[in-house]
């Protein structure tokens, strides 16, 4: 089999996603309160038999469809016997990310006739540092980024055939995307793809006739889910779609929810594509701006040739960042992970300009090279640091407790690695084309940090981190039963501590119970002995030594009693 066989080059790339992904899924607690909150609602579904509309963290509904969900439940079911843990509950994202790195590699090989330059396509999304943030993370964002990028894909395919027939792939894509996030499953491929139709000179009307058939067949089975959601929901259900949704995008939801300046998504796009973007900004140093000559007065005739000169594929990829990145400028709220699905299509770009580099411009490549070489070298002496514990009085206090000092064979085998293949870059003079050894050499070593961090570094810090040994504190203190909770801040809860508490976790001022125990940040605990001291009786039991994560206020367990009345 040929070293460019697209067989060969697939089967590859799977070693490639399962050793990046799968393998370091598991290996750290949850430290932060979004994927404990989405993981509890699986927990939530198989404990009550409420596949629909499940009650979670002491009486909350889950702020999105239950998509994600079903598939941590079902991941759950096949690998650990009906439990959700870490590796389960983020399976999901991991398997959407392959799901895009594989179909982006056959969309791109099959249209291009390049099966390098799609290889790299996939290598360089999935090595992203947001794309692979967003795959080891139990969030919902990956799996619809997935359902969305294949949906683009399907229609696509729908488009090549003459736009006849039913898409039903696509359509099927779109409906789990909604049921993952919301409308807007349906709404970036449609317009995306009808936008795309457009420019390539598509009847207007017919077109748009045809993607009003498609979208309202793609809201069929969501509908059902909707409908089931609000007959046990009711108004508070309806309330929630609306401000989720429609209140999101207008800016009119009740609290703020990660406002930025349009201009973001500019800087967190070069920061998402780290350190590729490195190399893009190497580039501007050697190109030939000279030749870049458009007429004052026929600058839109230029870029009306330019599309029509340009072939459907490269269109499509262009057309597909451009509507989604303008469709997420619209809203004040804004984040990272919203802009995944160009991800699949700037890396199609990225790796036709890295071609363009290693065959005009082989210093551009050389500089990356040391530049990468340099920091990995870096990385190095901090991990050889990190492991024998050098410097760490220098740390911040609070910081101090979650660097552990210690060397096992793994982090030998890490080390050894990692310096051959800084080596091999740094001596590495062999750039001639975007098939040759150096892009592949920085992409491996890319990947090997990656692979560093996730194994040998980030385990040990953030396990130290999560809340999972208070939680099991709290397990011993109460091993059944409910355990009742105070937080002040709305729709903030203690969400690590529940999900390794079983979900036994409600909020105290709903249950007002006669007896029990009171989980309570030390800030809060003013208010609860203010408003319930004549009610109740409080006995500390314990306070945590450090922060919660979730409150990010030291956390007190008391035992709680109602006072007698007297007569």
């Amino acid at each position: 089999m040929k070293p460019t066989s697209r067989n060969l080059l697939l089967v590859l790339l799977l070693l490639i996603c399962a050793g990046t992904l799968l393998t370091i899924i598991g290996l750290t607690h949850f430290h932060t309160k979004g994927e404990p909150r989405e993981a509890i609602v699986a927990v939530s579904m198989m404990q009550t038999d409420n596949w629909v509309l499940p009650e979670n963290n002491g009486g909350d509904i889950a702020y999105k469809p239950p998509m994600f969900h079903w598939l941590i439940a079902a991941t759950s079911v096949i690998f650990n016997g009906g439990t959700v843990n870490e590796y389960t509950a983020r399976f999901p994202s991991a398997l959407a990310a392959i799901a895009i790195a594989i179909t982006m590699f056959l969309f791109y090989s099959k249209r291009t006739n390049n099966n390098h330059t799609a290889f790299l396509s996939a290598l360089l999304f999935l090595s992203a540092f947001e794309v692979h943030r967003g795959a080891t993370a139990a969030r919902v964002d990956m799996v619809l980024t997935a359902f969305i990028v294949l949906a683009l894909f399907a229609l696509y395919r729908w488009y090549e055939k003459g736009a006849k027939g039913f898409p039903l792939w696509a359509v099927l894509c779109m409906s789990a995307a909604t049921l993952t996030k919301g409308p807007v499953g349906i709404v970036l491929p449609c317009l995306v793809t009808g936008v795309f139709m457009l420019l390539r000179r598509e009847p207007f009307w017919r077109t748009c006739g045809k993607f009003v058939v498609i979208a309202v067949a793609s809201c069929i089975l969501p509908a059902v889910w909707y409908y089931a959601a609000y007959r046990q929901g009711g108004e508070n259900f309806i309330a929630l779609v609306v401000e989720e949704n429609f209140g999101r995008f207008t800016g009119t939801m009740s609290y703020k929810s990660h406002d930025a300046p349009p201009f973001y998504y500019l800087y967190i796009t070069l920061a998402g594509f780290l350190p590729w973007t490195l190399l893009v900004l190497f580039s501007l140093f050697a190109l030939p701006y000279s030749r870049l000559k458009i007429k004052g007065g026929s600058i839109f005739k230029a870029i009306k040739e330019k599309i029509d000169r340009m072939d459907a594929v490269r269109l499509f990829s262009a057309t597909a960042i451009l509507i989604i990145l303008f469709f997420y400028l619209i809203p004040e709220s804004k984040r990272s992970v919203y802009i995944l699905p160009v991800y699949p299509f700037i890396a199609y770009f990225l790796a036709e300009y890295m071609g363009y580099l290693a065959t005009c411009h082989r210093n551009v490549w050389r500089a990356f090279g040391i530049v990468l070489s340099t920091l990995a070298g870096i990385f190095a002496v901090l991990f050889v640091a990190l492991k024998c514990g050098w410097g760490t009085e220098l740390l911040p206090a609070d910081l101090r407790p979650y660097i552990v000092a210690s060397w096992n064979f793994w982090d030998v085998v890490c080390l050894l690695v990692l310096v051959i293949f800084i080596y091999g870059l740094f001596k590495s003079k062999d750039i001639q084309s975007s098939r040759n050894r150096y892009a592949y050499s920085a992409i491996a070593l890319f990947f090997w940090l990656q692979i560093i961090a996730d194994t040998a570094v980030l385990p040990d810090i953030l396990n130290v981190k999560s809340d999972y040994t208070l939680a099991q504190k709290v397990k011993e203190t109460v091993p059944q039963g409910n355990i009742y909770s105070y937080v002040s801040v709305p729709m903030l809860h203690f969400f690590v501590i529940n999900f390794y508490t079983d979900n036994r976790v409600v909020m105290f001022e709903t249950e007002q119970p006669d007896e029990g125990y009171l989980l309570v940040g030390k800030g809060d605990f003013a208010y609860i002995l203010s408003r319930y001291a004549g009610d109740y009786r409080f006995e500390e039991m314990w306070e945590s030594e450090r922060r919660g994560n979730d409150i990010r206020d030291i956390v007190c367990m008391y035992r709680f009693r109602r006072e007698k009345e007297t007569e």
